[in-house]
């Protein structure tokens, strides 16, 4: 077969898979017209200079037809050797002559979409479908119309009352926070404006990605808002796409767009409105919601959203998440509140999560095309703060004893009695806490440690609103408990167990739990002043929930109980308490408003137990450092012990037990009938247990696989392990947990073949590399697919032995050159950061 015919039958496949039809059928009659001939009418030049019309004849290759017969899509088809833009004059011409705006190139395995009308050619990964051109050929995008548009502090506020600045409370400047408060209305701040004028000037400029670097509690998502609503109303998007990177934020983003700009544009959360999210013009998702089973390629078009906002940009589109990000054509806007030069200090070694996190920020600028490392826009705490928007904190650098050999660099030496000689010595470190190393009493220092030095709330006098982070559930169900015995020796009577509340994922209705405490009713309100609403529970002890997105602008005091090694989390973690409050808001009396107006939040407190800051080199002022003597007996010996010897078995049997009787059966294809119905079983099961239901209808997929691996896997009623799963689906390589439950929420149609998933990720690899050249796309491809599954290549690779290939018969040294000295090391160093390769391995 020749290249050409052979990037014909990939090019007939990718049409049909979008929803192109050759023929007419039950879908609609057929919109492909194949080898159409066209007259192309261009103008030339004799020798005199004088200029002529001059007619030729040409064939397009397939011309894509709307849902009234009419040209809509000229797709030029190259073959595979050659890169699909060399046909790009020539498709020009061709949509000239149909009066076509939209073209598609390709040679089968490389593709862009190119709207004549705006920018250039751009890289895709599936062809654009029927339903979805319907839609984007009324949109025209117009920059000047962006660039134009005056951006004013009531940008937003005028879709929320159009005629908000007629009335006299909101000229009169002593009524007017409580005329905007009353009427739920919001002004765009100086550096809010600052940051949409920004992509005006960007745009200007002819760029159509941007990034914002923010600090948490500058108001991103408002500002996102007013982005929205400036590239819909001058119809430069005539669909946004805001992506989450956490499902309890999918719900606040839905809110804040209501509460903004219900009153000109729909938006809708995905997951809710699947069937009839096309009919919004603001969508809102998870990234990992998109992700699984590829819906984003399944379920959307590359031109269904003309704008793309990557909320907590670092995060969606780290590894396979940037698949998803890239896969839309249009606009892309990032925010993040981690700044670049906030690693400037870290070490370049491969191993350092601090390393890890700064080539994802640093991918992360040049995703949004700041290589410079200069932002779009960027507003800092520091500047926050000198303008009086947010507050710094008072840090408390806590270390116990233990703590404080955890975190020397030799750690905290156990030595175990019930062990002779010199292996009874083991060494912990920081990250080991509450991991391998377990000490009760270590946790009731931090706890007594906190309670007796945490800010107390200006007006009632108990502890101030808090959160504490722990390292795990089981730790912070063990944080909560001592707290509220704490609190019940120090405030008698005034909790019930109350004081404390474990706010995690594996604690029903968490979501709510966290929402309740930011509106002050969290286990009811007033404790201790009957008019003052505050919540009963003064201490939220999480996990991971509350670090990003979460609006609780009373919170006084943060505590980190657990090491942190990401900057980004450390920096999520201290914004929480960043936001400034009045108090005297609280009081429903209005006497009692004015008489405490001066309650004002100007701080708060950042308990750090595991010297995070100093691990940052965080600049503030460590205004406290506490001493914390051990109480009762020696903290040094753990709970838990540590890295033991396995206990010896009960009894050896050492009398012969030879074989009595040997079958041989052969197994059909389609495997045992108790193998198939063992899948089924188990997906009956898991189906039926609501816990699991809602966790995974709500997107909890850390609670849902550490349960059902707790409560169904390996246990002897059914004995289900994954071994048996795996083996049960006669499929040729490995399969997650998640995989099967995904499969049995119907998530995902099927299980990919091992084929089907290395295809499906060297298109990830596509979209996000974007090699200029297709020349040797099948080389690469063959290479892709071969690093991944063969462990000899990955060897010879590593360890640059290139020699081998000459007398290796999977992947030659022919097969090498092909690759090119640039994607060599390029694909194993992508594959290394972004593909699971245990994945594509039968073994276990």
């Amino acid at each position: 077969m020749n290249k050409e015919a052979g990037a014909r039958i990939k090019i007939n496949n990718l049409l049909t898979e979008s929803g192109w039809r050759f023929f007419d059928d039950e879908q609609g009659r057929a919109n492909i017209a194949l080898e159409n001939q066209t007259t192309i009418t261009s103008k030339t030049i004799d020798a005199f200079g004088n200029d002529f019309e001059k007619s030729t004849s040409g064939y397009i290759d397939f011309l894509l037809l709307d849902e009234l017969s009419h040209p809509i899509i000229v797709l030029e088809a190259k073959a595979e050797k050659y890169n699909p833009l060399v046909g790009k004059e020539q498709a020009r011409s061709y949509a000239k002559a149909q009066n076509c705006r939209f073209i598609l190139l390709s040679n089968g395995n490389l593709h862009y979409f190119w709207d004549t009308l705006h920018g250039n050619p751009y890289i895709i990964t599936k062809f654009p479908s029927p339903e979805s051109m319907k839609g984007y050929v009324h949109y025209h995008p117009d920059p000047q119309a962006l660039v134009n548009e005056v951006i004013t502090s009531g940008y937003v506020a005028i879709t929320q009352k159009h005629d908000y600045d007629q009335n006299p409370d909101f000229h009169d400047k002593n009524l007017q926070a409580e005329y905007l408060k009353k009427n739920n209305l919001v002004l765009l701040r100086p550096y809010q404006m600052g940051a949409i004028e920004s992509i005006q000037h960007s745009v200007r400029k002819g760029n159509d990605r941007f990034l914002f670097e923010m600090a948490t509690g500058t108001g991103k998502t408002l500002i996102s808002a007013a982005v929205m609503k400036l590239f819909l109303k001058t119809g430069n998007a005539h669909r946004v796409l805001f992506l989450v990177d956490r499902l309890e934020l999918e719900d606040q983003a839905q809110r804040n767009m209501v509460k903004y700009l219900k009153n000109d544009f729909i938006s809708v959360i995905y997951k809710e409105s699947r069937d009839d999210w096309h009919k919004a013009e603001i969508v809102i998702s998870t990234v990992q919601s998109l992700l699984s089973g590829d819906r984003y390629r399944r379920e959307f078009s590359p031109t269904d959203f003309d704008l793309v906002i990557s909320d907590e940009a670092h995060r969606s589109i780290g590894g396979n998440a940037r698949a998803v990000f890239e896969y839309f054509v249009g606009y892309k806007l990032g925010l993040t509140a981690t700044p670049k030069d906030y690693l400037k200090n870290a070490e370049p070694d491969g191993n350092s999560p601090r390393d890890f996190e700064r080539r994802l920020l640093l991918d992360t600028y040049e995703t949004f095309g700041c290589k410079s490392g200069i932002p779009t826009f960027r507003y800092s705490l520091v500047d926050g703060v000198k303008d009086g928007y947010l507050v710094n904190p008072t840090i408390i650098d806590a270390r116990s004893q233990v703590t404080t050999q955890l975190l020397s660099n030799t750690g905290y030496a156990y030595v175990d009695p019930a062990l002779p000689g010199d292996d009874n010595t083991t060494y912990f470190e920081e990250r080991h806490f509450e991991k391998k190393f377990f000490s009760e009493n270590t946790n009731k220092t931090l706890c007594r440690a906190f309670m007796e030095h945490a800010l107390r709330d200006p007006i009632s006098g108990e502890i101030g609103k808090s959160i504490i982070f722990c390292v795990s559930q089981k730790h912070a169900t063990k944080i909560t408990q001592i707290l509220n015995v704490i609190a019940d020796k120090l405030f008698p009577d005034k909790y019930n167990s109350d004081f404390a509340m474990q706010v995690t994922s594996i604690i029903p209705d968490a979501q709510q739990m966290s929402i309740n405490f930011a509106n002050n009713n969290l286990s009811g309100r007033a404790n201790f002043l009957a008019d003052y609403r505050s919540s009963k529970t003064r201490v939220c002890v999480t996990v991971g929930m509350m670090t990003t997105g979460y609006d609780c602008t009373d919170i006084l005091n943060l505590a980190i109980m657990r090491p942190i090694f990401s900057p980004t989390e450390f920096i999520q973690i201290k914004g929480r308490g960043a936001r400034k409050h009045d108090f005297s808001q609280q009081f429903i009396d209005s006497f009692l408003k004015d008489q405490h107006k001066d309650k004002q939040k100007s701080g708060f407190m950042l308990f750090d137990f595991f010297a995070v800051c100093e691990y940052f080199e965080e600049e503030f002022d460590y205004d406290e450092v506490l001493t914390l003597p051990p109480e009762g007996a020696n903290p040094a010996a753990p709970k838990g012990g540590g890295s033991l010897p396995p206990k010896p078995t009960d009894a050896e049997i050492f009398s012969p037990d030879p074989l009595a009787n040997l079958k041989r059966i052969a197994i059909p294809q389609e495997g045992m009938k108790i193998d198939r119905m063992f899948f089924q079983k188990f997906e009956e099961a898991i189906r039926k247990d609501l816990i699991i239901k809602e966790a995974v209808e709500d997107g909890k997929w850390d609670f849902v696989l550490d349960y059902i691996s707790q409560k169904m896997i390996d246990k002897p009623e059914e004995f289900f392990n994954l071994e048996r799963l795996r083996d049960s689906l006669q499929l040729d390589r490995r399969l997650t947990l998640r995989e099967v439950v995904e499969k049995a929420f119907g998530l995902i149609p099927r299980f990919k073949s091992k084929d089907e998933l290395l295809n499906s990720e060297f298109d990830k690899f596509i979209s996000t590399a974007k090699p200029q050249s297709s020349s040797n796309l099948s080389a690469l491809k063959y290479y892709f697919k071969a690093y991944i599954t063969d462990p000899k290549l990955q060897k010879i690779i590593k360890e640059g032995d290139y020699a081998e290939l000459h007398t290796y018969s999977r992947f030659t040294f022919q097969d090498l050159k092909a690759v090119g000295e640039t994607w060599l090391t390029a694909i194993p160093q992508y594959i290394k950061d972004y593909v699971n390769i245990t994945t594509f391995s039968k073994d276990n």
